[in-house]
């Protein structure tokens, strides 16, 4: 069993420090916040998990082997190089930092300090996405040929970032975890709205042309009054709808679409018709089994370490994530235009992990 400390005790502080507590693999041994009271509500009672107010303090203890980071973005990079350079793990609630440059340092660092650097994109460990996963790898569904995804809600106005800063890593994460070599897209492009005067866009719409000739569309609006949590991904084959807000039909397959023939009707003109059918089969709802995904998280991050290899989030799956929203901003300024995906160098493997 390894040991780990939380670094942060807010609003997702709580949910990391309940589930490694709870794990089989980690013992929870310190809970770092500024406010020493909040992170002794967070512990609770009658427990042997310490607090601590100094970061710096935590990183020089002998006893811990990782740490996890539940602090606002700004900071994540800061406090991973420093774990990083005291020779800890390091896994961080997303997104990874608060820009793509700072994320690339951090993957950098962890590959010379031959550590594990895991990003909580929380969604990759829930039953269903890594069905979906599973269903798109088999080729089930065939050729990918859009992805429509819907996160609407009415949510909080966050005071420091706008809607797709705030709700679309869910869903890009996600995208990231899912499509075969991962979220790659060849350019973005983002339409956003402020109706409230807010200063920033509340309404969001996201479309990424994908390397596969398909295309994703990812809709993220605070002032939706029902609440919508729904991915839908057609493929050539069969088309796989996600639905999170409903627990007894989470996934499900139809074997329904559109097929499309072309019928020769003049040879020597070369003249040609499309036909096109409607295919109406099956639809299939499999059994999953729930789980809490932080859990799953968790004993990924501790497998990771123990095994020597990247986790199945990596640092890397978050660059990729930012280099998104980054690539949206800048579409955001230039009135919606498309903006090519801006490559981001990676570290070469650094191999085995210590």
């Amino acid at each position: 069993m390894r040991s780990i400390a939380v670094i942060g005790a807010g609003y997702w502080g709580p949910n990391l420090v309940r589930n490694f507590r709870a794990s089989k693999d980690w013992d929870l041994v310190a809970v770092c916040d500024l406010d020493a009271d909040r992170a002794r509500r967070v512990i609770g009672d009658r427990s042997t998990v310490e607090v601590e107010t100094s970061v710096s303090a935590l990183l020089s203890r002998r006893d811990l082997d990782a740490v996890a980071i539940a602090t606002p973005a700004r900071t994540h990079a800061a406090l991973a190089l420093a774990a990083l350079e005291a020779g800890k793990h390091v896994v961080c609630e997303k997104p990874l930092a608060d820009s793509a440059e700072a994320a690339a340092t951090m993957v950098a660092a962890a590959e010379e300090a031959g550590r594990v650097l895991m990003i909580d994109h929380t969604y990759c460990y829930t039953s269903a996405v890594g069905y979906i996963r599973e269903v798109i790898a088999s080729g089930e569904l065939g050729e990918i040929l859009y992805v429509d995804s819907t996160r609407i809600n009415l949510g909080l106005v966050q005071p420091d970032v706008d809607v797709f800063w705030d709700l679309a890593p869910h869903d890009l994460s996600i995208l990231d975890f899912i499509l075969p070599g991962g979220l790659v897209p060849e350019s973005v492009s983002a339409h956003g709205a402020d109706p409230l005067g807010a200063g920033k866009s509340c309404v969001g719409y996201l479309t990424m042309p994908l390397s596969s000739g398909g295309i994703a569309h990812v809709n993220v609006n605070w002032l939706s009054p029902t609440k919508i949590r729904q991915m839908v991904i057609g493929g050539s084959r069969r088309t796989l709808v996600w639905d999170d807000l409903n627990p007894q039909q989470r996934v499900s397959i139809h074997d329904r679409g559109v097929d499309l023939t072309t019928q020769a009707l003049d040879a020597q003109v070369q003249r040609e018709a499309v036909t096109v059918s409607y295919r109406m089969g099956d639809v299939v709802v499999p059994a999953l089994t729930e789980r809490e995904a932080l859990a799953g998280m968790a004993g990924e991050f501790a497998a990771a370490i123990d095994e020597g290899r990247a986790p199945r989030t990596d640092g890397t799956a978050g660059l990729r994530v930012l280099s998104v929203l980054e690539a949206a901003n800048a579409s955001l300024g230039r009135g919606g235009s498309p903006v090519p995906l801006r490559p981001v160098a990676l570290p070469v493997a650094a191999g085995v992990l210590a």
